[in-house]
C-alpha cells in the first residue's frame, strides 16, 4: 500500500513541476487517493515520511495558485484507460498534447460525472 502512496505522489510531483516548466500558474490536481490529497490540503505534507509529499508542499507553496481535489475512481477515467493501456507497465509520465477523440470523448465523461 505504501508504494502506491508513493508512486501517486510522484505523478501529482512530477505533473506539478511539468506544469510549471510549461508557465501555468493555476493549476487544478485530480486524484483518487484522498488519503494523498487530504495529507497535501491539511498541511501535514511538511512533515510527512514520504519525499515525493514533503516536495508536493514544497512545491504548491510557490507563487502559483494549486487546488487540490479528490475524484472518485469512476471519474477519472481517462487514467483508468492509460493504466490498462499500458498494463501496468507504465513508469513514465504521459503527456497527451493532442489526445485522440477516444481519449477526448472519456475526457468530457470525467467532466460531466465530476
Amino acid at each position: 500500500m505504501a508504494d502506491i502512496f508513493q508512486i501517486e505522489a510522484r505523478a501529482i510531483l512530477e505533473g506539478l513541476k511539468l506544469a510549471w516548466m510549461r508557465g501555468f500558474r493555476q493549476v487544478e490536481v485530480e486524484s483518487d487517493n484522498a488519503l494523498l490529497i487530504d495529507s497535501i490540503r491539511n498541511g501535514f505534507a511538511a512533515n510527512s515520511n514520504t519525499v515525493e509529499v514533503q516536495l508536493i508542499h514544497e512545491w504548491c507553496n510557490r507563487d502559483w495558485q494549486v487546488k487540490l481535489r479528490h475524484v472518485l475512481r469512476e471519474s477519472n477515467k481517462v487514467a483508468d484507460c492509460l493504466e490498462k493501456m499500458a498494463g501496468g507497465r507504465m513508469n513514465q509520465l504521459v503527456v497527451l498534447v493532442d489526445p485522440s477523440s477516444h481519449v477526448r470523448k472519456l475526457l468530457e465523461e470525467d467532466i460531466d460525472s465530476s
